[in-house]
């Protein structure tokens, strides 16, 4: 599985990123006339649009305990 809590997804800069990218390429897509990878790049940047940005919290732990 994916861990959006891994700390290296800490930065706001990386996860701000990874939406940039996955958002810019399902726009691309859409644009040059790929209906499916579009919606399948969209709903990656809106997922990471959910997990890495508004429901992201840098202060949780994630579940080493150290």
């Amino acid at each position: 599985m994916f861990d959006s809590k891994h700390p290296w997804f800490r930065p706001l800069w990386r996860r701000l990123l990874i939406l940039a990218i996955a958002g810019g390429w399902g726009v691309f897509e859409l644009v040059t006339g790929n209906p499916g990878w579009a919606l399948i790049f969209l709903a990656l940047a809106g997922w990471v649009l959910w997990s890495l940005v508004i429901a992201y919290d840098p202060n949780e732990n994630s579940g080493n305990s150290q």
